[in-house]
């Protein structure tokens, strides 16, 4: 009898490999078909509008699929208990996949089928990795399910909108995703960045202040509550500013001078620095001395963008036995991420009359970025480990 595998291939071996590529690739398709969509040179029936659309596809599109890579491969690590791979692995990499498609066949498919498949992806996910986390107890790990059924409900609360069950609830649940994918980006970094800071500048130790650590989430928690509850006013602003406040202070208790050389360090801390300017954005913006879109895209395309390029980047050097350096094209892609978010968040206060020439060249800016990445990439994750051992 035949057992063998038919996804039994490096790609599918563990979940950084498969959801970081399909990560890479459509932050390069998605972009191009917004830009497309945006100039009005392409016209497509979609379950979604242009908005949503282009919102809900980079959020619960790109950024669900590096939320799932880096989750299936850290709870592993954490649990010391296998995650989902092989032939399921590509199933999940399916659904993720088939999430992205069927909207293009509204009026061909049942929008309630289109919404099923988008919205399933998530609760499984949260499944598949709650079963090594509750097998062996490990208790600070359930929060990552708690995040995951928050994302879930906010999905859920675009779907509601375009189906018709409820009114104005999309853009709510927008917000929900954008504040609970930076949440989690904020426990994340208590985690992994003093841990890598460690590792790759030799010599150094990274003293972490629980309270200080417990005061950055906190304070983001009720920003953002306050955010997608009341929209503006004082409180906001002041809660805002704390957020940023008491962040900054804890980034530069794991400030070491030496990052600076070393590209796969700095771009997680300045990853960090487009949040923290995401907060007092956002305090501007509760007090009406500027848009709130501003503070929307320092949170996603420079918090969300730069760090998720980072941590792919690291997670796949480190899982697959590689030598931790960033290679020249990766270390451009960096730069021009960063290059993408100045251009979308601080080059309109400036000249806000450019502010479609903006968008435009701060997509092509985004695109090379993730075309260096993927030319990089591909090879890595694609190959089985080059030290021999299996993932």
């Amino acid at each position: 009898m035949n057992t063998h595998k038919i996804f039994n291939i490096p790609l599918f071996s563990l979940g950084f490999r498969v959801f970081f590529a399909l990560a890479g690739l459509s932050a390069l398709i998605l972009m191009v078909l917004w830009n497309a969509i945006f100039k009005g040179t392409l016209n497509i029936d979609n379950y979604f509008d242009s908005t949503y659309w282009h919102a809900h596809e980079m959020l619960l599109g790109y950024s669900t699929a590096v939320i799932a890579g880096f989750l299936l491969t850290a709870v592993k690590n954490w649990t010391n208990q296998p995650t989902v791979t092989g032939d399921k692995l590509a199933g999940l990499a399916l659904l993720w996949l088939y999430g992205r498609i069927l909207p293009f066949y509204s009026g061909l498919l049942p929008d309630a089928l289109i919404a099923l498949v988008d919205f399933a992806f998530i609760p499984v996910l949260a499944y598949e990795i709650s079963k090594p986390i509750i097998k062996t107890q490990h208790i600070k790990s359930l929060v990552f399910i708690g995040l995951l059924v928050l994302l879930t409900i906010g999905n859920g609360l675009v779907h509601a909108q375009l189906l018709g069950f409820y009114e104005n609830t999309a853009w709510a649940g927008i917000q929900l995703v954008i504040a609970t994918i930076i949440i989690l980006i904020l426990v994340l970094a208590g985690r992994v960045l003093p841990f890598f800071i460690e590792r790759g500048l030799s010599g150094t130790l990274i003293i972490k202040n629980p309270l200080i650590d417990a005061l950055s989430i906190g304070s983001a928690v009720v920003t953002f509550a306050l955010q997608i509850g009341i929209q503006s006013g004082t409180l906001l602003a002041l809660v805002a500013f704390f957020a940023a406040g008491v962040n900054s202070v804890r980034l530069y208790g794991w400030y070491v001078q030496r990052i600076w050389y070393v590209p796969l360090l700095w771009i997680l801390y300045v990853g960090y620095c487009w949040i923290i300017l995401g907060f007092v954005l956002s305090a501007f913006s509760a007090l009406h001395f500027l848009s709130s879109v501003l503070a929307m895209h320092a949170f996603t395309v420079g918090g969300i963008g730069v760090l998720t390029l980072g941590m792919m980047a690291r997670v796949s050097l480190g899982h697959t036995g590689r030598p931790l350096k960033a290679s020249n094209a990766i270390a451009i892609a960096f730069v021009l991420i960063n290059i993408t978010a100045l251009i979308r968040v601080l080059i309109p206060l400036i000249l806000p009359n450019w502010y479609d020439t903006l968008i435009y060249i701060s997509t092509l800016t985004w695109l090379a970025a993730f075309a260096l990445f993927m030319f990089a990439y591909a090879p890595i994750l694609t190959q089985s480990r080059i030290d021999g051992r299996i993932d």
